[in-house]
């Protein structure tokens, strides 16, 4: 009898130290699983920092925090419509897969071709802005791009070491520096072509009447004339690098001019006049909208300047502004060269149906507001 009860005894014994080994090893693998995809999801340049730690947790349901801090401090949970805890394996799920269950874009973007354009996050909503209204980028056709390949792009017949430099600049140290690093987008009322997409009718115009209003308003300031897409193309190199290219123009001006602070990089949207145009004083305008790149540690510092940027203008032009949305990850650029500045900005000027006429009106309101906050900047130096 005593032999028996030993026996028991010892066979529990054993499959307690089973059950508890099976843990140990389960917990071990879900948490190699989860370190190893912590480090090999994030960008190097993010690695072991605290903007990797952001990315991390910002796939998690924010509740999960409130919840952690409510444990110390119950009136954190006051403000949750419920209070009860999240779900445990759904948070892991998401931090271990970047999928929440919640947005469907997680579980279709990696499937479906194009939909990653999508993945935008944004900031701050202006009228009519929600993930089916998102600015949208458009490269010319292949055809295109190689028929303007073999033209001068207005700078009658100079060098492509000429036209790299080209850049009007004020007698005065220049403050303010604007450029186009998609400088052929152009807008189809204004052009007689298939594409909008034109070597000399295009988005710097817009620039150059910016800039005439901030010369108006005493700030000294210099419009990048380089043709984008002929030195992509003399170099053969694809339309997602003009950025990089136009990166190299933008730097090449900052050694040349110690007092640049502010850079402006000037784009037209690809949707349609229905989003891009807005009524206002009973005169239409080019709506704008603010980019801002995220795959650099000080992305917030640009992030900052547009969310005011945007809300001064729809303080005096309310509707004007379509918001701020912030880009980043696989597909895009992700920094748009705002590294180099923390007031460097990305501006969407209206979309391809929009006229010259409604561009400048919304050029007019934008130098405004952007002479007010230089001249803020300025006094605070």
């Amino acid at each position: 009898m005593r032999k028996a009860k030993t026996q028991a005894h010892v066979f529990s014994i054993s499959k307690h130290h089973v059950q508890s080994i099976s843990m140990a090893i389960v917990a071990f693998i879900v948490m190699t699983f989860l370190i190893v995809t912590m480090l090999t999801t994030a960008g190097n340049h993010s690695r072991f920092s605290s903007s990797a730690l952001h990315d991390w947790t910002a796939q998690m349901q924010s509740e999960w925090f409130i919840h952690i801090l409510g444990n110390e401090n119950r009136y954190y949970l006051d403000g949750l419509e419920d209070s009860s805890t999240p779900n445990l394996g759904t948070a892991v799920l998401e931090l271990a897969t970047n999928m929440n269950v919640e947005d469907p874009r997680t579980f279709l973007g990696r499937e479906l071709p194009g939909f990653s354009a999508f993945d935008d996050t944004i900031a701050v909503a202006g009228e009519g802005t929600d993930f089916t209204t998102m600015s949208m980028e458009s490269a010319p056709p292949p055809e295109v791009q190689q028929e303007q390949g073999n033209t001068t792009a207005g700078n009658d017949g100079e060098d492509s070491e000429q036209r790299e430099t080209t850049a009007a600049v004020d007698d005065e140290d220049p403050l303010i520096h604007i450029s186009h690093a998609h400088n052929r987008e152009s807008f189809y009322p204004e052009i007689d072509e298939d594409e909008p997409f034109h070597p000399e009718t295009n988005i710097v115009k817009v620039g150059e009447y910016l800039a005439d209003n901030f010369r108006d308003y005493g700030l000294p300031v210099e419009v990048s004339a380089d043709d984008i897409q002929h030195m992509l193309n003399e170099r053969d190199l694809p339309y997602h690098q003009s950025y990089e290219v136009a990166r190299e123009v933008v730097v090449e001006n900052m050694e040349e001019n110690d007092e640049l602070e502010f850079f402006f990089d000037l784009h037209r949207d690809s949707v349609s006049a229905e989003h891009t145009t807005a009524t206002i004083n009973e005169e239409t305008y080019a709506r704008t909208f603010f980019v801002v790149g995220e795959d650099h540690p000080d992305y917030e510092k640009n992030l900052a300047m547009a969310e005011e940027i945007h809300e001064r203008l729809e303080d005096e032009w309310p509707g004007l502004s379509r918001g701020v949305i912030i880009r980043g990850g696989s597909g895009t650029n992700g920094i748009f060269n705002q590294d180099l500045s923390p007031n460097s900005m990305l501006i969407e000027f209206g979309g391809v149906d929009n006229t010259f006429e409604e561009l400048y009106r919304s050029a007019d309101a934008m130098a405004e507001v952007l002479q007010e906050y230089i001249y803020e900047e300025i006094e605070e130096e």
